[in-house]
């Protein structure tokens, strides 16, 4: 059973919509500008990862600037956060002379902090009736689904090596000590920079995905926002992912996108714990660290062949559509 939008839920989607796109397309001008004239264009991927969260923060304040228990230090801080990460993507086309990918990381680690540390300050209830609870649903155990993307992810890399014929490259780097200790690491890196995470699945899983599936079904509504989330990177196929290859690119990346909103979907529904999402997003990002010594994700060059090897690949993300929380009638709506 499916439901129709009210006028506040249309006006609130509207902002955000105006907000994590619009700035896309803005910032996409300049970030092209910058990379034709050869430059690093880093720190406009890493601004882009706060729109969709400014998105929904302003559709709040609009519309629902009244309510006691909204979280404006918190807000606030992030809005900032997110005007912070514009102009230093904007200085790093100015001034391209700059280490911008070291740089860059800074304001999100300083933010990271003081986000957290605002997010304490906020009371239990002002975090639990806007979707930033530490807890989420009683006893939905986080963790678990948390550790089962990680073990997925592990399999799904398994597979990409099986299919590339590589599997001694999976098997060697497991066997080096030094991978353990990576892994370790991401674990506190995580409280540094969950700021840029927490920016894009506040918008994706915990605004955008309830409305969606109120008005189009839990399976409709997870695939839609996919298919958004995945055309929503388009400044950065364009212009940082795969220049050279941008269409594959796009291809690979609705692929990815539609199968992670699929899983991501899966632990938030099962959770009601925006941090479930936001933790698996970080390790989907960051384990390419641990794997190859680099995070740099620019400049790749990609063939057809890589098209049909994601679709089998993310099949292990893609078979949770056929879960129990997607075969559920009742649907979920904004708050």
């Amino acid at each position: 059973m499916t439901m129709k939008w009210n006028e506040t839920e249309k006006k609130q989607l509207a902002i955000f919509l105006l907000t994590a796109f619009g700035l896309p397309i803005l910032m996409g001008i300049v970030m092209g500008i910058s990379y034709f004239h050869g430059n690093d264009v880093s720190a406009f991927a890493l601004a882009q990862m706060f729109y969709p969260a400014a998105g929904v923060i302003l559709a709040m304040f609009l519309t629902k600037k009244k309510d006691p228990v909204l979280p404006k230090k918190f807000y606030i801080g992030f809005l900032v956060a997110t005007v912070v990460s514009i102009l230093t993507a904007i200085a790093s086309a100015i001034f391209p002379q700059f280490p911008w990918a070291v740089l860059s990381q800074l304001p999100v680690i300083l933010f990271s902090i003081v986000l957290f540390i605002l997010l304490l300050v906020e009371k239990k209830e002002v975090r639990s009736s806007y979707g930033l609870s530490f807890s989420g649903k009683p006893n939905s155990k986080p963790g678990l689904y948390m550790l089962l993307f990680f073990v997925l992810y592990l399999l799904r890399l398994f597979l990409s090596s099986i299919l590339e014929g590589d599997i001694s490259g999976f098997s060697d780097t497991f066997k080096n000590p030094m991978t353990y200790f990576m892994i370790a690491n991401l674990v506190i890196s995580f409280f540094l920079s969950f700021s840029a995470f927490l920016g894009e699945e506040y918008g994706w899983r915990f605004f955008l995905q309830p409305l969606f599936q109120k008005r189009f079904g839990l399976k409709g509504g997870v695939l839609l926002l996919g298919l958004i989330w995945g055309l929503w990177h388009l400044p950065l196929n364009l212009f940082y992912y795969s220049p050279d290859t941008w269409f594959i690119s796009v291809v690979l990346q609705l692929i990815t996108c539609i199968s992670l909103a699929i899983f991501f979907g899966y632990g938030y529904l099962k959770t009601q714990n925006i941090w479930v999402p936001v933790v698996m997003h970080y390790i989907n990002n960051n384990m390419i660290t641990v794997l190859t010594g680099s995070a740099d994700l620019s400049g790749r060059v990609y063939h057809w062949i890589d098209i049909p090897i994601s679709l089998l690949i993310n099949f292990v993300f893609i078979l949770f559509l056929f879960s129990d929380v997607y075969r559920r009638k009742k649907t979920t709506g904004s708050f």
